[in-house]
Order: structure tokens, then C-alpha cells, then sequence
């Protein structure tokens, strides 16, 4: 089917064919991955784009942030593509900040400016040193366990951002180190006024991890009345796809841990990266250029794989929606035929298979190609970054379940109309020399 259609001078349009393909190819990929992502994850999950650092190439990373939001993700951890962009910039600090730190001692600012500015800076050490004793002793943990570097480099990370205090805690042991440097440090922010964000866990069981960090956050919530604690986000990386977050909801739907009845797990958020912007389940789109029409003349390009062959002259395309809204079939026309109506009874065909047709009764009409741009100028207004995310949610939302489904999905149909039928293959067989036998 034609995304974009293409009339000018023929060297011209040669001149920006690659071009062309290289911008709509890549954004396309990256845009549909992005929406199957938000598809298997479900719309109230949290999804950052962490790809910079995999993606082919600044430019492939800069770029690839900017279609990932469009395909519905909330966010990015590359700065540049929100200050460029708009896109909300998120993210937590690395492995390597905290493994930087070997102690308390190598904390150079021990002070913090309560969220009341009208009081002074206190010794934030001297609170998180208090506030450990208090975690350790509600959730079971010794204190000899925890490791100080890791909560220096949380106290150092808080004192920066009280804000926005998100802390890795799998740099050394989460259950037995990370959660509980990260509770201390949040009852200290809240001591001061602040409100700690969450955590993120980059390795191990992700689900089960999930689940026993959930409960340790619910138990100090109502150890110190602080009921909030107990919703603090949980963000999960490491190397995650696209069959990992079906596996992770068909837990959340499945599963029960006998004991509490607890679902499968507790995440809230995805931080995910190499599986995203390099495409790994399918690492190019495969969209090309074809002439079709050259000084009035429709051609066609032929081809023992059926596929290969092009549907010749100028087109048009048409989404027909059900009466319940969801987009039943795109239907190519010539540009010169009369317009499909809604309720009114419209042949289908199939472009090459003769069979295949149906009669299609829309209850709504909408036509895909937009003019944008002629003679140089802009025809319309250009949609803005928003405008575009909510383009791709709109059109995900008008397809209908099967379509979707990650296993084995209902091809969506893309048809021509009688008159277009008739003439691809008249023009097919003007064309297909004719063989001979001897």
C-alpha cells in the first residue's frame, strides 16, 4: 500500500528516493516497535526509552528517542532529544555512580535545604544514618549487610535531586542492601519534606524481586503511617522485549503466589533500550519506491514473486471503519474514481488472488493521503510531536483485537477496487510476455 505518493520531475524524484526511504523506513520501524511495546505492556504501565547507548549511531539514538515517544512511550533518558524534542526526560544514575562511592566519608555535601525554605540545612548523613537503624529493625535486616558505599551515593544522589530521588538498587544485593539504603534515605527525605520517587532493578528475577520489594514497601508504609510509601514506583530493566513484558502480564493475569494471593508481580514502569531502537525482531522495514505513472502512462513492474508487483497509475487510499469504529479494510482506488460512501455497499478485491473479495458496507469513510506539500510549499500545518503520538494511539485503538493479538493475529486487509482490479491485470497482461513451447 502506498504510504506516500510522490509526483514531480523524474530525475528530481530519483535524486530523493534514498533519502526518502532512509527517513520513512527507519522512523516507521521504530515507531511501529515503540507501539508494539506499548501494546504488550498495556496502557497504564510506565515505558522510558533507555536506547541511546545502543542505537546505531548518535544520530540513530537522537532520532530513535523522538519515534519511541510517537509509538507511545512516556519517556526518554536521552537529554538531548528533550531539550530538542519536548519529549519528558527520565532516568535514574548508573552501576557506576554508586560503586564510585566507598563510604560515608566520601560524601562532600552533607547538608540539605528542606523543602520549607524558611528553615535551615541539616545534616542529611546524620538522619539517613537514623533512619537505617529504623529500616533495618522493621524489616529484618542487619545493618552489617547493607553496604555504606551504596548508601553514600544515595545520600549524594538525594542531596542533588530530593526531587526526583529514584535509586538502582542492584548494584550489590536489592533485598538485603538497596531496599533498605533506599527506604533510609526516603524516611529521611521525609523527614525534610521531600518525596522519594522509586527504585529500579536492573538483573536478577524481575517479577519475584518486584513482588518482595512491593511488600517490604508496604510494611514500612504502615509501619510509619506514611500510606504513599506503599505506591512508590518500581521501574525493572535489563535487556527487556517485547516477549517479556507478554510474559510478565500473562503472570499478572495467571498467576497467584499461594501465600498472600499476590499477582504475578509488581512492576510499574520499563526502562528498555537494545530490543527497542535497534529493532532486534525485525531490524528493517523493507519499504521501497516504485514509479507507477511516467507522463500520463501508467506502468507496472512484473515479477515471478507476486508480492514484488506493483499496482500501476496514481492512487488513493481509503480506511473503512465498522459502524462500531474499528477500521474493517483500506480500500486503494484510482485517483479519478468516485469516492466510497458511508452505508453504501463497496466491492473489495484482492489484488492479485481473484477470489478474495468481499462487498463491504462502511459505516464510516476516511481518506489516508493528505496533501502536505506542493510546489515547494506547505499545504497544511505540519502536526506537532503530541498530535503525532495521538495519531498512532488513535489508529492502534480502531483496530480490532485479533488484529493485535501477539500470536497469530488477523492479517489486516488491504484491497483494491473493481475498476483497479481489472485494470492492474489488463495492464499485467499487456505487459507479461507470452511464453512458448517447443
Amino acid at each position: 500500500m502506498p504510504l506516500l505518493r510522490l509526483e514531480g520531475p523524474l530525475p528530481l524524484l530519483q535524486l530523493i528516493e534514498t533519502p526518502l526511504l532512509t527517513l520513512i523506513n527507519f522512523a516507521s520501524l521504530v515507531t511501529t516497535n515503540a507501539a508494539r511495546f506499548r501494546l504488550a505492556a498495556g496502557k497504564e504501565k510506565v515505558l522510558l526509552e533507555f536506547g541511546l547507548r545502543r542505537a546505531q549511531g548518535p544520530d540513530g539514538g537522537l532520532s530513535a528517542s523522538r519515534y519511541c515517544y510517537m509509538g507511545g512511550f512516556n519517556g526518554t533518558s536521552n537529554v538531548l532529544a528533550g531539550k530538542l524534542f519536548g519529549i519528558p526526560i527520565t532516568g535514574t544514575h548508573a552501576h557506576s555512580f554508586v560503586m564510585s562511592f566507598g563510604g560515608l566519608s566520601e560524601v562532600k555535601n552533607r547538608m540539605i535545604q528542606p523543602a520549607d525554605e524558611s528553615k535551615k540545612p541539616v545534616d542529611f548523613v546524620e538522619i539517613c544514618l537514623r533512619c537505617r537503624k529504623k529500616i533495618c529493625d522493621v524489616i529484618n535486616v542487619l545493618q552489617e549487610q547493607t553496604n555504606e558505599g551504596e548508601l553514600a551515593a544515595f545520600i549524594a544522589y538525594a542531596v542533588s535531586f530530593p526531587t526526583g530521588f529514584l535509586a538502582l538498587v542492584d548494584t550489590y544485593e536489592v533485598l538485603k542492601s538497596g531496599v533498605a539504603n533506599f527506604l533510609a534515605v526516603t524516611l529521611a527525605l521525609d523527614e525534610v519534606g521531600y518525596k522519594a520517587k522509586g527504585v529500579r532493578i536492573d538483573s536478577g528475577d524481575l517479577a519475584y524481586l518486584s513482588l518482595c520489594v512491593r511488600d517490604i514497601f508496604k510494611k514500612v508504609g504502615t509501619e510509619f503511617s506514611l500510606p504513599w510509601l506503599e505506591k512508590l514506583m518500581i521501574v525493572a530493566s535489563n535487556d527487556i522485549n517485547e516477549e517479556t513484558l507478554l510474559s510478565l502480564n500473562q503472570q499478572m493475569i495467571s498467576q497467584t503466589i499461594l501465600a498472600n494471593k499476590t499477582k504475578g508481580h509488581g512492576i510499574d514502569a520499563y526502562g528498555i533500550g537494545t530490543h527497542l531502537v535497534t529493532c532486534q525482531k525485525q531490524p528493517n522495514l523493507g519499504g521501497v519506491c516504485k514509479l507507477v505513472q511516467i507522463n500520463g502512462v501508467p506502468r507496472i513492474k512484473l515479477s515471478q514473486d507476486v508480492s514484488k508487483v506493483t499496482i500501476p497509475g496514481r492512487k488513493v487510499v481509503y480506511r473503512l471503519f465498522s459502524s462500531e469504529g474499528h477500521a474493517l479494510i483500506d480500500l486503494m482506488q484510482q485517483v479519478d474514481e468516485e469516492p466510497p460512501k458511508p452505508m453504501e455497499r463497496v466491492l473489495c478485491r484482492h489484488p492479485f488472488e481473484e477470489s478474495k473479495r468481499a462487498y463491504v458496507k462502511a459505516g464510516r469513510v476516511e481518506i489516508l493521503h493528505k496533501l502536505y506539500l506542493k510546489n515547494g510549499q506547505l499545504c497544511q500545518t505540519l502536526p506537532s510531536l503530541e498530535e503525532k503520538k495521538k495519531l498512532v494511539q488513535d489508529s492502534l485503538d480502531s483496530l480490532r483485537h485479533d488484529h493485535k493479538r501477539a500470536l497469530n493475529p488477523t492479517p489486516y486487509k488491504v484491497s483494491v477496487s473493481d475498476r483497479l482490479y481489472h485494470f492492474l491485470h489488463d495492464l499485467w497482461l499487456a505487459n507479461a510476455p507470452i511464453g512458448e513451447l517447443y
